[in-house]
């Protein structure tokens, strides 16, 4: 009997090291790793996030509900850091790495930049730790983009798209 339960425990502690392993190849996830970097004027803009798939969904109003606070992509949070002082739609945001979350809405969209930028999804999204709200109007796309993508400019337009739905915010 006591072997039987030697056996059981390492049976089980070889499946949590085999697991634990798979979850470090990002890649293979559902909504694999991004990152897109771009210098705008003296400051380098970088974001970082996962790319979910359309896969024939509903995306803003169905998976994506209007008025409810999203990571602004898959797995972890995604994140925004600048590497100096900038303005993100004529206001003041410090150099730093913050949360980029939003807040998706039929006409409007509020664009988020939180303290907390190491989460999980939004789950531990506290308003409280808003550094800069935003607000901006979504555009539709001509085709659908069946993988979030996010863009910055070296104007500073930075933009994100996914299904027909498109949003953008200026960093100056």
């Amino acid at each position: 009997m006591k072997s039987l339960k030697v056996v059981s425990f390492l049976a089980l502690s070889l499946l949590f090291i085999f697991s634990a392993s798979a979850q470090k190849d990002k890649s293979k996830r559902k909504s694999p790793p991004a990152q897109v970097t771009q210098k705008v004027g003296d400051a380098t803009v970088t974001i970082d996030y996962s790319q979910p798939s359309k896969r024939g969904r509903d995306i803003f109003g169905g998976l994506e509900d209007y008025g409810k606070v999203w990571r602004t992509g898959a797995n972890e949070s995604t994140w925004i850091e600048v590497s100096k002082d900038v303005t993100i739609e004529g206001k003041k945001l410090a150099a730093g790495k913050y949360g980029l979350f939003s807040i998706p809405g039929k006409d409007e969209w509020t664009i988020i930049f939180n303290k907390k930028w190491d989460g999980w999804g939004a789950y531990e999204y506290k308003e409280s730790d808003d550094v800069l709200r935003v607000k901006v109007k979504p555009s539709s796309t001509d085709e659908v983009v069946e993988l979030l993508t996010f863009n910055i400019e070296d104007n500073g337009n930075v933009s994100f798209a996914w299904d027909q739905t498109k949003v953008s915010f200026s960093v100056k």
